[in-house]
């Protein structure tokens, strides 16, 4: 039961991408990093991604008419999204790198998962941010770009990431005798679980960074 349970969320997850994928070809969006980052959001967000795209992200479009009428609670989400995008793009990543290296941290896997995940899911935050920092601030330059980036968006990676492997480690530890593997599609359900706590553990941080000044509400 699980299984096909599993192979429905990923299947939605994957047709909610496609959906928003092909409407960003048709309305790419003004930031274009965003034009990566709100597919990659469907496959875990599914539904509600595609809802939130076409409430919240058309309005940002090239080529929108529409009067941006967000309010805070939508900008920093969307805020939370663009960081959500860039760990989920790193966690996915890793997956594959510590399963076919059979690398192991203490003796642990879900300790490699830990490691490598953190690292690449924080260098493509990290990169994420500053392809939306870096165009629109071209004149202080590439590297207090970088550093803007980092002050922006560590913190929401972070906790991003926090949340994430909390989930990973219910699922290890608790949910499963034999926690899945990731040629199984339970794997992959699990992490789209996890992608969500890590967004809604993140979300709390964006609105302080927004609220401080450190990063800028989408």
């Amino acid at each position: 039961m699980l299984t096909t349970i599993s192979w429905i969320a990923l299947s939605i997850g994957l047709i909610c991408t496609i959906i928003i994928a092909i409407d960003i070809i048709r309305h790419p969006q003004m930031m274009k990093i965003m034009n990566v980052v709100w597919p990659i959001n469907g496959w875990f967000f599914g539904p509600f991604a595609v809802w939130a795209y076409y409430k919240w992200g058309r309005l940002k479009a090239k080529d929108a008419d529409e009067e941006d009428d967000r309010k805070k609670t939508a900008k920093v989400f969307v805020s939370t999204s663009h960081c959500a995008g860039g760990c989920t793009f790193g966690d996915i990543v890793g997956v594959p790198i510590v399963a076919m290296t059979g690398i192991a941290v203490a003796g642990s896997t879900l300790f490699a998962h830990y490691l490598v995940e953190f690292i690449l899911a924080y260098l493509f935050g990290i990169a994420f941010q500053f392809f939306a920092i870096y165009p629109m601030n071209k004149g202080q330059g590439v590297i207090q770009s970088f550093k803007a980036s980092i002050k922006a968006d560590t913190l929401s990676v972070i906790t991003f990431q926090i949340g994430m492997f909390g989930w990973m480690a219910i699922v290890h530890y608790l949910l499963f005798t034999q926690p899945p593997k990731p040629h199984e599609p339970t794997y992959w359900f699990m992490m789209q679980i996890a992608m969500i706590i890590g967004f809604l553990v993140s979300y709390p941080p964006n609105w302080w960074l927004v609220r401080k000044g450190i990063k800028e509400a989408m």
